[in-house]
């Protein structure tokens, strides 16, 4: 078991806390804040026990000049202190002697955050690298490490593993939670259990897939990645997305899970993918070869909904369509309402997921949303994630 937050002495202590404020920002606005409100609880509690609050988070990729006023966490920053009703202490650089100076003048109780850690990215990716000169500078600014970014957990950086292997570190609430649900469900499900997979490409799941096909009772599969499937079991898919280089893996798991993986009887199809273009809906037989599946069919979503019902546990990973265009996104918003109904853990795999969920008026209603997408992937193939795997075990 990892140490936490709860396993160290605050008080006086300048806390560096790698939190995830990876929100979307529209002309200086953000438009989802729920990473930055899951955020809160381990912060609060830094700031209750009298610790200097030190925050660190990437925001997008900065591969060059232009792309840094755009990826400025000022705006988060601003966020930040309505949440907490307090000032939160910005600084525009990651560093140097203003921040350098700005954290020595912290009192206990103060939060700081400061900007960008991909700003480091531009002379020679220093930051996603997991740079040791720079991990070691950013380890002096502070005396405890806790990481809470889950949704970064996955990668080796220098904001993560690299402060991690200086400082006495541990987990912040977030990621504790994150933890015990994902690992929770996998290894200990309630059943029947099932795993809806969507998205647009096979090779994005393949991992997910090897591991989870001999755990779960069902996969139910969606999105882009069903029409790889749905080819390599014969069927004609128009235009649609096809991975064609994992036809034979499909081939594979269709002949060795008949009864686990159930795949589209039925589509939702276009010639244009735009919000104006006419469609249809067609069995999955009769897709033409001009046309492009979009969706899952309701004769699908009526499958997929009587396998569901029975369920204690179901993880989903990956949108059933492009659910952004309206016409597009029946089988998404209908399998989010199947879910709400179900008395079962009901777990979003974060990224597309997360966000149609919130979208969609449905972030209460399920047991867990993740909020990291690639590293609740990973989470889900098996594999260790490195930004955790280096904390400090009790």
């Amino acid at each position: 078991m990892k140490k936490t937050i709860r396993d160290f002495k605050l008080k006086g202590k300048k806390v560096i806390i790698r939190v995830d404020f990876n929100v979307p920002i529209k002309d200086n606005v953000i438009t989802d804040d729920n990473r930055i409100i899951e955020s809160l609880e381990t912060i609060n509690y830094a700031l209750n026990e009298g610790s200097k609050v030190i925050l660190m988070s990437h925001l997008g990729r900065v591969k060059d000049e232009s792309d840094k006023p755009k990826n400025t966490l000022k705006a988060v920053s601003i966020r930040l202190s309505e949440l907490l009703s307090k000032e939160v202490i910005f600084i525009s650089e990651t560093r140097g002697k203003e921040l350098e100076e700005a954290i020595k003048k912290m009192n206990n109780g103060d939060v700081l955050l400061m900007e960008n850690t991909r700003y480091e990215d531009l002379d020679g990716e220093k930051e996603s690298s997991n740079d040791k000169k720079l991990a070691k500078y950013w380890a002096k600014l502070g005396d405890i490490y806790i990481n809470d970014a889950f949704g970064t957990s996955h990668r080796s950086h220098a904001s993560n593993v690299g402060i991690a292997s200086i400082l006495p570190n541990g987990i912040g609430f977030l990621i504790e939670k994150e933890l015990s649900m994902l690992e929770d469900a996998i290894k200990e499900p309630n059943r029947p259990f099932a795993v809806i997979l969507g998205g647009s490409k096979v090779s994005d799941k393949i991992g997910v897939i090897e591991n989870l096909v001999k755990i779960a009772d069902y996969i139910l599969i969606g999105g882009g990645m069903s029409f790889t499937f749905l080819k390599a079991n014969g069927f004609p898919i128009g235009k649609s997305l096809l991975d064609e280089t994992n036809l034979e893996f499909c081939r594979k798991m269709l002949n060795d899970y008949p009864d686990k993986i159930i795949l589209p009887i039925d589509v939702v199809c276009t010639k244009e993918i735009n919000e104006n273009s006419a469609y249809r809906e067609c069995f999955i037989t009769d897709i033409e070869s001009d046309e492009i599946g979009v969706d899952i069919g309701s004769k699908t979503i009526g499958i997929f909904k009587q396998y569901l019902d029975d369920c204690k546990t179901v993880i989903w990973n990956g949108p059933l369509g492009i659910f952004e265009i309206e016409n597009f996104s029946r089988g998404t918003k209908t399998v989010l309402e199947v879910l709400k109904q179900l008395d079962a853990t009901t777990i979003i795999g974060g990224g597309d997921t997360a966000y149609a969920a919130i979208n969609f008026g449905y972030k209460d209603a399920f047991t867990h949303i993740s909020t990291g997408g690639g590293a609740s992937l990973e989470m889900l193939e098996g594999k260790a994630l490195s930004g955790i795997d280096i904390i400090d075990n009790k």
